[in-house]
């Protein structure tokens, strides 16, 4: 069973940038899709940015397209979320989570994703 852990989270002011990024043990990164997924408080866990299995497909969320940009270093099993112009509504927990399923398709449903790691916190102060 992979084990993913999220690096990167922290304070920053309001049009700031931060760099998410996700490891595995227990398994390969590689033989997964993975999603950046985020939960604020008090709401539902909702879909950011996905990735396929080679880095060629991505998928981003209305709310961060133009601002965060998803990619992976399957070289290095690795996957990053460069986040940008970050917002006070972008502060949540934000989780990396794998998808083992064999379709291609990025899923922006949480309950498609089988592992997750144990979040790391984004706090955009305005």
């Amino acid at each position: 069973q992979v084990h993913l852990v999220e690096s990167g989270g922290g304070l920053v002011l309001a049009g700031g940038s931060l760099r998410l990024s996700c490891a595995a043990s227990g398994g390969r990164l590689s033989s997964y899709k993975v999603g950046w997924l985020r939960q604020a408080p008090g709401k539902e866990r909702e879909f950011v940015a996905g990735i396929s299995r080679s880095g060629i497909s991505t998928s981003y969320a209305d709310s961060v397209k133009g601002r965060f940009t998803i990619s992976r270093d399957n070289a290095k099993d690795a996957v990053y979320l460069q986040m940008n112009s970050l917002k006070p509504e972008d502060t949540a927990v934000y989780y990396c989570t794998a998808d083992s399923s064999p379709s291609s398709r990025i899923y922006f449903s949480p309950e498609a994703y089988d592992y997750w790691g144990q979040g790391t916190q984004v706090t955009v102060s305005s």
